[in-house]
Order: structure tokens, then sequence, then C-alpha cells
């Protein structure tokens, strides 16, 4: 809890990155959570992997140690095929118990325009999983507006464009994303506060959300709502509220 708001980090990692070398624990994203005020988190494997298996075994194991605090994601290559895809993310909700899906066009082989990953979607419908989707770093793989095809052709699969569109740089194409689908959420780290008060003028702040990505970055992610915000309520919503609802979250 930070100054009396519950908090709901929806961006962590742990494990090892193989492009950048940051290795953080699950002990360390605790520390940082209790140091910050974090009450619960959503984990996410880093993008680029040795093995997809393996991270997500990381994030699954942390997870059932720590239920009342870490819920998982589950992150696959969509480069394998469409059976293994699938039955990986079957395996990440059945044994560990995965909340939502995570896909990074930045590093990850996928056009979300294409009918040919339309299987990434589905699976994510089947299972009821929210599909975290990278934007900003990578463009134009990682252009928000182009999540905003498969939200409209899943209109009951809900979509969270992470980073907002990445430090400002197309934080007017999220909005419009957001406003042309309702099932797109946003989360707003990297944001400036000038840009999170932009994103509340024209988003609700039930489709907001906070998100550290890395524990340094926790406290910076954290006051900047406290900076931007005028009402307990969009506070409120934004620390914790909209990523509860979305992540069906256990009390």
């Amino acid at each position: 809890m930070r100054n009396r708001f519950r908090v709901f980090d929806t961006h962590t990692h742990i494990g090892v990155a193989a492009h950048s070398g940051n290795r953080y624990s699950a002990d360390q994203l605790l520390a940082s959570m209790d140091k910050n005020g974090v009450d619960r988190a959503a984990v996410i494997p880093f993008p680029v992997l040795e093995n997809c298996r393996e991270a997500n075994d990381t994030v699954g194991r942390a997870v059932a140690a720590h239920p009342d605090r870490l819920i998982g994601v589950a992150y696959v290559y969509p480069a394998i095929s469409e059976k293994a895809f699938r039955e990986e993310v079957n395996r990440c909700v059945e044994q560990w118990g995965a909340r939502a899906l995570k896909l990074q066009p930045q590093y990850q082989p996928i056009n979300p325009l294409h009918e040919r990953f339309d299987y990434v979607f589905e699976t994510a419908l089947e299972h009821r999983l929210p599909v975290i989707c990278h934007t900003g770093n990578g463009i134009p793989a990682t252009l928000p507006s182009l999540f905003m095809v498969p939200a409209r052709k899943f209109p009951q699969l809900k979509f969270i464009l992470a980073h907002a569109g990445g430090g400002g740089m197309l934080v007017g194409e999220v909005i419009v994303a957001a406003k042309f689908c309702p099932n797109i959420y946003l989360e707003l780290s990297t944001l400036m506060p000038n840009h999170v008060r932009l994103v509340l003028s024209h988003v609700g702040s039930s489709r907001v959300m906070i998100g550290s990505d890395l524990p340094e970055n926790a406290a910076v992610e954290i006051d900047k709502i406290f900076e931007s915000c005028d009402s307990d309520t969009a506070k409120q919503d934004i620390l914790w509220n909209t990523a509860a609802g979305i992540f069906g979250d256990r009390e």
C-alpha cells in the first residue's frame, strides 16, 4: 500500500534477459515491492530467452511460492508450431495458473494484422487470458495501432498496450486505439506525467493501469500517478482497480 492506496504493478520481470543481461530473482522483486508499497504484481518472463518453457517455469514457481503477492504471465515464441504454442500456453494455465499472455513483436516474429496469427489470440480467448502487448521500441512492429485489428476481430478479448506507446512517442496512437476499441487498456510505464494527464483526458481511468517494467522504476512509476491525477477515484483505478478487475484478483 502506498499513501493509503493499494498498488497492483502490472508489468514486472524475473529471470535472465538474454538481450540485456538483466537478472532479477523473485526475492529481489518482492523486496522492491515491499520497499515501494506494491501489494501485488504481474510477473512476465523477459522477452529474449534461451528457453521459454524454463522461463515460464521460473515465473510459475515464484507465483506458487507467493500466491498472495504475484500472478503469472505466460510468454511463448509464436515462431514454433501452432500446436506447440497452444500446448505451452495450456500448460502454463493448467500447471501454474497463468492469468495473461505476453506478446513482444519487437523480438517475436508476429504480425498482429495477419490472419496467420489469429491462433495466438484464439488461444488467449480460449483460456480467458488478457493479452499484454509491447508497444513503443521496435517500430514498426510495435505500433499500437496494429493491435486495433485483432482487438476489433476479437471483441471479447482484453488487450493491454504495455508502455502506452513508449515514452510518450506514440501516446496519440494509444489514445486513438483505446477510443476506437473498448477492449483495449493502457499500461503507463515510461510515460511522463503530462502524457498521463493527456491519456486521462481521453480515456477513462477504469481502462488505465500502472507498470514498472523493472524494480528500479517502481517508485517513479507509482509517484507519477500521484502527481498526474487529481481525484482519488482515478488514482485507485490506475493503481489497483483496473488491474484487479482484468486479472481476476482473488482475495
